[in-house]
């Protein structure tokens, strides 16, 4: 098994993408009831605008935000055609919709800049990445440094805050949250891992690629989204949402406008992904529309079903969980059992599947999930 730093740096990435993109679904269905199979349509949009611009010259950041606020505006649509209706029907569009773009994208010409254009099913490289043409100094070094170490921080100080707030809920109940201290202790263990090879990887110029700037610069932003999404639900703004989700006639009853709190519940949330799409992008460093299967929204379900609906902190929990399976998996299982590399990929996503089915017996809101707050009955 390789334990490279670049290995590990790229694993990092994906699970920070995995858990950006999850937030954006768990405030859509954990937070608001509303049912998406449709996320991955989002994070196409986002990434695909993010490259398209980035080739025309576009800076990426601004590229970036104009993909996310793009990803908020086709929100923006589905919930104005779909959100006055049932549920089911914001789930048929979706996944519908999601379908769509890819094949539109697959079969569409597309604008790579110089006046030159090329047919979407060959794909999209050779665009700007972040960092790929920096050269790694004294200043840079330093920056990177000042804010991983901040992540670093406001990371710990966030899981001891959860953590003290577990053990004074048990203290409550008259019993020791023992799975919550473990969690806790996990948390931090992984932190410092995370910490740790993005040091190395800083600080050792041989093991410094784009990758660990766009590292520094993903866990950044989604220390930024987790906070504020933290910040929304426990607001008022969030409440009404989750009354949304338990049963929308109430917050009718005392005059909420409920369709408009579900459209910036899905807008904000494919913003998210948007968001996601972009840094999906820089990671694989080439675009084809085979990178936005449905699968990936079923990936974040399963994040979302493992950490607990409902439950930013599960979400970044599930991510973790969700790739350390299946990195785990692709080095175990080919010495155990002799399948090739198709059936193997179907068995590994069989296994989560009856893994999933076991935990919704056992647990079904989730790792870290609040029964009280269950919405898979709904």
């Amino acid at each position: 098994m390789n334990f490279s730093p670049g290995y590990l740096v790229s694993l990092i990435v994906f699970i920070s993408i995995y858990a950006l993109f999850g937030l954006g679904l768990n405030l859509q269905w954990g937070f608001t009831g509303l049912i998406n199979f449709g996320h991955v349509a989002f994070m196409a949009v986002g990434a695909y605008t993010t490259v398209l611009l980035s080739l025309q010259g576009v800076p990426l950041l601004i590229a970036a935000l104009i993909g996310a606020v793009l990803a908020a505006l086709l929100g923006l649509f589905v919930g104005i055609s779909t959100l006055r209706l049932r549920e089911d029907y914001l789930a048929i569009v979706t996944i519908g919709l999601s379908e769509l773009i890819r094949l539109i994208v697959n079969n569409q010409e597309l604008p790579v800049g110089d006046g030159r254009w090329r047919s979407g099913v060959f794909g999209l490289q050779g665009f700007p990445l972040p960092f790929s043409k920096v050269t790694l100094n004294p200043l840079l070094q330093f920056f990177l440094l000042a804010v991983l170490t901040g992540i670093a921080g406001i990371g710990g100080w966030q899981l001891w805050r959860w953590m003290r707030k577990q053990l004074q809920q048990g203290k409550v109940r008259g019993s020791t949250p023992v799975a919550s201290l473990i969690m806790g202790i996990v948390g931090g263990i992984l932190g410092l891992i995370v910490y740790v090879v993005g040091l190395i990887s800083i600080v050792d110029a041989n093991n410094f690629t784009y990758k660990t700037g766009l590292m520094v610069v993903l866990l950044l932003v989604l220390t930024v989204v987790f906070w504020a999404l933290e910040r929304l639900v426990n607001a008022p703004w969030g409440r009404v949402l989750k009354a949304i989700r338990e049963d929308e006639q109430v917050p009718k009853a005392l005059g909420k406008n409920v369709f408009w709190y579900k459209l910036q519940s899905l807008m904000l949330g494919g913003a998210i992904a948007g968001f996601a799409g972009a840094f999906y992008a820089w990671q694989l460093a080439t675009v084809y529309p085979d990178n936005f299967q449905p699968q990936i929204t079923f990936d974040a379900w399963t994040i979302i079903i493992l950490g607990g609906a409902g439950n930013n902190y599960g979400t970044l929990l599930g991510a973790i969980i969700f790739w350390a399976y299946f990195e785990g998996t692709r080095f175990v299982l080919p010495g155990l059992l002799p399948f090739d590399d198709a059936r193997l990929g179907a068995f590994r996503i069989m296994v989560i599947g009856l893994l999933l089915i076991i935990l919704m017996m056992v647990r079904p809101q989730g790792i870290l999930g609040k029964k009280e707050e269950l919405t898979l009955g709904k």
